[in-house]
């Protein structure tokens, strides 16, 4: 009977495996199972489901995002059949999706038993949280305003539009606080739910990033043709009743303030989405990712102001001086007719900044190449996606440039202004192209993590400097002293009662002054300990992310000469030069932001 189920059960000819434990001589009964389990390994049969969740989840965003992209297209196309408020109503729908399972990820997958049991340490640095915070605080501000703005005008307004704003402040603040805690997680339980919410997210935050572009798009094309008196018609058509006679801004102080804030805002809302989307797509990696030990920095690089001395008085000078350039543009400009000294002023600024910031690119790329640090070719999602966003987002910028080179020098090239638009555009394509490769080659460089504890050893020795006289020193009289008379123990309680007032006032001046030698030896020591490889890094490092953070402030609160200068737009049209700026403008603030986090790593790094 037994014979017969043995010889009943079949056999497996696909394993070629053995049992180490079983003798040569017999043979081993392996039951069949699926065909995943028949022809692969542990290892590739969880490699096999990583990979089919992975395809699974981004066919699910791919077909939301064409969803949504198809009612916003309508919505600009054919205002009739779809309005903002159908778009406004998907988007809440696929918002409050996005907020059932995050609230779920937050109350039940993390909190399952062994659900985290690593955590990327390269995934979420402090500056991409607390930019997260940041502009997630913005763009909370910013649909408040939008209410305000619509309560006032309640009697014009759809209810939508008071409903969409409220959605999107309870959005942003989960995602943030989501974003915060949970940023690292490489999540062991529920990979299928977990890709799938991820990409769900992501995929919201593309549609509201892509409505928001349209929307500032919009705003551009308003205040663009202005002066050609077709303001009411453009207003008709998109449907962007904020300017209408028939839902005006009231005249009070309540009303302009909503307007501006919202005006002021805006912008932030769009960068917000972005890196949302970068974090995720890193979570979205991570999911069912097992760090092995090797992978993990012991020591770990922190940021540290110590050996910087030009780069910050460099970019300070650079960040004060575009800071006024960008107000007197602002002043000038919005005027009715705008200045053609602004637009001289505008791009010889960026004509100064740009070669120095090229040259100090080719120099820290050069350095990179002299040093002796090894490429460190452990695998690492966040950098992988640091490189792609850095190339891509590069792309529209340089788009834009090329565009304005044909133009000029199909026109009129030698006009002073069209010279100076020239030279501009060749500059950026330059400059991000040097920027590019020294941020890619720092970020692949493994850090100087040794060197590091090593002079941070060095420097808490000789930050131990010699207390100053009176405090703690001890001769050998002072002992000869103390071993001769033996003073009783109520004799040392009234003298320490008598004296304990200007004790503590001596001993509090000692300290201050004692800890203000300290911190300035440590300073003094860490910056001449520095090798002059190291020291140059940070030095170009530091004035890189000042240039970018000015030159992402200039585009993002208004300043746009490829639009407002008319030469670019006379020469292609209004309609296809308006998309190549709606492609290339968007990317280009973006790049910036994300650039000053890349140096940041290449700072630190070094």
């Amino acid at each position: 009977m037994a014979g017969n189920k043995a010889s009943k059960q079949k056999f497996c000819h696909h394993c070629n495996s053995r049992s180490a434990s079983a003798p040569p001589g017999t043979s081993t009964i392996h039951y069949e199972k699926s065909w995943l389990y028949r022809h692969c390994s542990l290892q590739q049969r969880d490699r096999q489901a990583q990979k089919s969740g992975q395809l699974f989840s981004g066919l699910l965003a791919l077909n939301v995002v064409f969803l949504g992209s198809a009612f916003i297209s309508s919505m600009i196309f054919n205002h009739v059949a779809i309005t903002l408020a159908d778009v406004w109503i998907l988007l809440s729908i696929l918002k409050v999706l996005c907020l059932c399972w995050i609230i779920y990820y937050l109350l039940g997958t993390s909190r399952q038993p062994h659900a985290v049991l690593y955590r990327d340490t390269h995934a979420g640095p402090v500056w991409i949280r607390g930019s997260l915070l940041l502009f997630g605080t913005f763009s909370i501000l910013l649909n408040v305003f939008q209410i305000g703005y619509s309560v006032i005008q309640i009697n014009c307004k759809s209810k939508v539009e008071i409903v969409f704003p409220s959605i999107e402040i309870l959005f942003v603040a989960t995602q943030a606080f989501f974003l915060w805690h949970h940023s690292k997680d490489c999540i062991q339980v529920q990979h299928n739910l977990t890709r799938c919410g991820l990409m769900l997210t992501i995929a919201t935050n593309l549609l509201l990033w892509l409505l928001a572009v349209t929307n500032d798009s919009i705003h551009m094309e308003i205040e663009s043709q202005l002066q050609d008196k077709q303001l009411l018609r453009i207003l008709r058509l998109l449907h962007y009743r904020m300017l209408t006679d028939s839902c005006a801004c009231p005249n009070t102080t309540t009303c302009k303030v909503f307007q501006k804030g919202y005006i002021l805002l805006y912008p932030f809302n769009t960068e917000y989405c972005l890196i949302c989307c970068s974090v995720l797509y890193v979570m979205w990696k991570n999911v069912g990712r097992r760090i092995s030990h090797h992978h993990i920095t012991h020591i770990k690089p922190k940021f540290k102001l110590q050996g910087v001395v030009f780069g910050p008085l460099l970019g300070a000078a650079a960040v004060i001086i575009g800071i006024c350039v960008f107000m007197m543009y602002q002043i000038q400009a919005t005027g009715s007719a705008p200045n053609y000294q602004v637009f001289v002023l505008y791009y010889s600024y960026y004509i100064v900044l740009l070669p120095l910031m090229c040259v100090v690119a080719i120099i820290g790329t050069i350095i990179h190449t002299l040093e002796k640090r090894e490429l460190d070719t452990l695998k690492n999602p966040t950098r992988s996606l640091d490189v792609v966003l850095l190339m891509g987002a590069a792309l529209g910028q340089i788009a834009m440039s090329y565009f304005s080179i044909v133009a000029i020098v199909a026109t009129n090239p030698r006009d002073m202004l069209n010279s100076l638009i020239l030279s501009y555009s060749v500059l950026l394509i330059f400059q991000y192209i040097t920027q590019n490769i020294f941020i890619i080659d720092g970020l692949q460089r493994q850090p100087f993590a040794a060197a590091e504890a090593q002079h941070t050893t060095h420097a808490g020795q000789l930050s131990a400097v010699p207390e100053l006289p009176g405090e703690g020193v001890t001769t050998p009289s002072s002992n000869q002293e103390r071993s001769q008379t033996f003073p009783s123990k109520e004799e040392e309680v009234s003298e320490e009662h008598n004296r304990e007032a200007p004790d503590q006032r001596r001993v509090s001046v000692l300290e201050l002054g004692q800890e203000f030698r300290r911190v300035s030896l440590s300073y003094i020591h860490t910056y001449s300990h520095l090798g002059w490889k190291r020291k140059a890094l940070k030095e170009i490092s530091f004035f890189l992310v000042l240039c970018n953070i000015i030159l992402w402030i200039m585009p993002t609160f208004g300043a746009h000469p490829v639009f407002e200068n008319g030469l670019q737009k006379s020469f292609y049209g209004y309609s296809t030069w308006f998309a190549i700026v709606n492609f290339g403008l968007p990317l280009s603030v973006f790049y910036r932001m994300h650039s000053v986090g890349g140096l940041l790593e290449v700072y630190v790094s070094a």
